[in-house]
C-alpha cells in the first residue's frame, strides 16, 4: 500500500479545489483563530492589503486577483475530512472543530477594481468582518492578489513598450505552476496582452487563443518547405516558425510556398525566435517585400522582456508582434511584492504596529484620486468615513460574504480601465525607467490625526510620528 492510499487522498494531478481552500493557510492562523474562539474575541474588525514599498524598477503597480480572491472568500467551508484532518493535530479542541463546521465568511470587502494603477501605502483591499473571519482569509487573500498583481504589473510595462503592437502571452511552460500559469495568463490579459497560448485559460477565463508551431514538427519532417506545405494545408492562414536551421531560407521557402499555391497563399506572418532578431527581421522584411509579400508580417520571440521590445523598436525593427514568455511570466526583475495583511480596526479603534520600517496606518480608508485636464495629479489617502478630493477608489465589491456582482466584472471591461487609467498616468510614470521625482501619496488631514490619536493610546506621547 502507498503512502497516498495508507492517507486516503485523492490519486492525478493535485489542485486546489474549492473544498481546500478552508486549509489554504498557515498554522498559525487556526491556532489564532482558536485563541479569538476561547477568548470570545468576535467582534468587527479590518485587515487592510497594501504594498509597503513599490520594487525599485516599478513606477505604479496595477491591482489585479480581486475576483479569484472573492470566489476563494465564497468558498470556505471546513467539510467533514478537512475537520477529521485538524481532528488528528494535537493543537485543536473538539468544540472548536464544532465551531468551525459553521464556519462562512459573513465580512465586507472593499476594493480598488481589478486594472486600477495603485501606489505604495494605499489598500488594495479591506476586509471588514469579525476578527477571526479577517484573520483566516489573510493567507489566500495574499496570494491570489499577489501573483496576478505582480503579473499584471510585469505585463502592462511589456504592453507600454510594445507601444501599440501585438503581444502573445507564451510564458505558461516555465511559470511555477499551474495555478499561476493559469491565473497570470488572465492577469496579462488584463493589462494588455492581446492572446495566450494557453488553452485552459482561454476556456475559463476567455481570454482569446493564439499559437504557432514548435522547431519538433519541422525537424520531424524531411526538409523545412515539405513541413511548411503540410502545416499551412491544415492551417492555411498560419504564422511559420522559420529559424529551425537558417532564418533566412525559412523566410525564402515562405516566398517559394507563396509562388506555389499563388492566390490560394494566406499566410499571416513568419515568426522570427533566435538570433539578432533586429537585423533579422529588417533582413527578413526585404525578402517578402521583394516577393510582393507585403501582407505577410513578422512576429519576433525568444527572450524577450519589456527592454528588449523597446530596443528593438527604437532602433526602427520592422516587428508587427511579439511573444513574451519566461522573462514575463515570472516577472523576473521584480517576482515579488513587500506586501502586508494588516488589522487596522477593531472594535471601533484604530490598531497599528509600531516596528521599525513596518508602522501602520490605522483605521479603514479610502483612496481619493484627483485627474485635471485627463491626467493624474495627486492620490490623498484618507479614512473610509471622510469625503476627500477626487475621486473614491475602493468600492464595495462583497457583502455578507457574497459578491455584489455575482459574476464579477468581465476582462475586458477591466482591459478598458487599464488602457484609460494608464493613459491619465503622467508620462513619467508610464517610463519604463524609475520616475522622477517619484510619485507620492498624500495622507489626509483627518488620517494624520488618527495615525498621532493611536500611537499616543498604544505608545504615549513619545512615539508619535511627525
Amino acid at each position: 500500500m502507498s503512502v497516498d492510499d495508507a492517507l486516503d487522498l485523492p490519486t492525478g494531478p493535485r489542485f486546489v479545489a474549492a473544498g481546500d481552500v478552508s486549509l489554504f493557510t498557515d498554522l498559525y492562523e487556526l491556532t489564532m483563530l482558536q485563541a479569538y474562539w476561547r477568548q470570545g474575541m468576535l467582534g468587527p474588525a479590518v485587515f487592510s492589503l497594501f504594498v509597503r514599498r513599490l520594487p525599485e524598477k516599478r513606477n505604479f503597480l496595477l491591482a489585479a486577483g480581486l475576483d479569484d480572491a472573492l470566489a476563494c472568500l465564497e468558498a470556505i467551508r471546513f467539510e467533514d475530512d478537512t475537520l477529521a484532518f485538524l481532528a488528528g493535530r494535537p493543537e485543536f479542541e473538539s468544540a472548536f472543530l464544532d465551531w468551525l463546521a459553521r464556519f462562512r465568511f459573513t465580512g465586507e470587502v472593499r476594493a480598488l477594481p481589478e486594472g486600477t494603477p495603485f501606489f505604495a501605502d494605499e489598500p488594495i483591499l479591506e476586509v471588514v468582518a469579525p476578527l477571526p473571519e479577517a484573520q483566516l482569509v489573510e493567507t489566500v487573500v495574499m496570494n491570489q492578489i499577489h501573483l496576478q498583481t505582480v503579473a499584471a504589473s510585469k505585463a502592462v510595462r511589456v504592453t507600454l513598450a510594445a507601444a501599440g503592437r501585438t503581444v502573445v502571452d507564451f510564458g505558461m511552460r516555465r511559470m511555477h505552476g499551474v495555478d499561476a500559469a493559469l491565473k497570470t495568463a488572465r492577469a496579462f490579459h488584463i493589462a494588455g496582452l492581446d492572446a495566450t497560448s494557453n488553452v485552459l485559460a482561454a476556456r475559463v477565463y476567455h481570454v482569446p487563443l493564439a499559437g504557432t508551431l514548435a522547431h519538433s514538427y519541422i525537424q520531424a519532417h524531411d526538409d523545412e518547405l515539405a513541413a511548411f506545405r503540410a502545416f499551412s494545408a491544415l492551417y492555411p492562414e498560419t504564422i511559420l516558425l522559420v529559424d529551425t536551421y537558417d532564418t533566412l531560407s525559412g523566410v525564402r521557402n515562405v516566398v517559394r510556398l507563396a509562388r506555389e499555391l499563388g492566390h490560394a497563399f494566406r499566410i499571416r506572418g513568419v515568426r522570427l525566435d533566435s538570433g539578432d532578431l533586429g537585423a533579422l527581421a529588417v533582413q527578413a522584411r526585404r525578402v517578402l517585400d521583394d516577393a510582393g509579400l507585403q501582407q505577410v508580417m513578422i512576429f519576433a520571440s525568444g527572450g524577450l522582456d519589456e527592454h528588449e521590445i523597446a530596443r528593438l523598436i527604437e532602433r526602427g525593427a520592422p516587428i508587427d508582434a511579439f511573444g513574451v514568455g519566461t522573462s514575463m511570466g515570472v516577472s523576473a526583475d521584480a517576482p515579488s511584492l513587500d506586501i502586508a495583511y494588516k488589522l487596522v480596526e477593531y472594535e471601533g479603534r484604530g490598531r497599528m504596529k509600531l516596528s521599525t520600517g513596518k508602522r501602520l496606518l490605522p483605521g479603514a480608508k479610502q483612496v481619493f484620486r484627483v485627474i485635471e485636464k485627463g491626467e493624474l495629479v495627486k492620490d490623498v489617502l484618507g479614512l473610509w468615513t471622510e469625503r476627500g478630493p477626487g475621486e473614491p477608489l475602493l468600492q464595495v465589491v462583497m457583502r455578507d460574504g457574497k459578491r455584489v456582482s455575482e459574476h464579477g466584472e468581465t476582462t475586458d471591461l477591466c482591459r478598458s480601465r487599464v488602457a484609460r487609467e494608464v493613459a491619465a498616468l503622467p508620462a513619467r510614470l508610464r517610463s519604463l525607467a524609475p520616475a522622477s521625482p517619484p510619485f507620492t501619496v498624500e495622507l489626509s488631514e483627518a488620517l494624520r490625526r488618527e495615525r498621532a490619536a493611536t500611537e499616543r493610546r498604544i505608545a504615549g506621547p513619545a512615539a508619535v510620528s511627525p
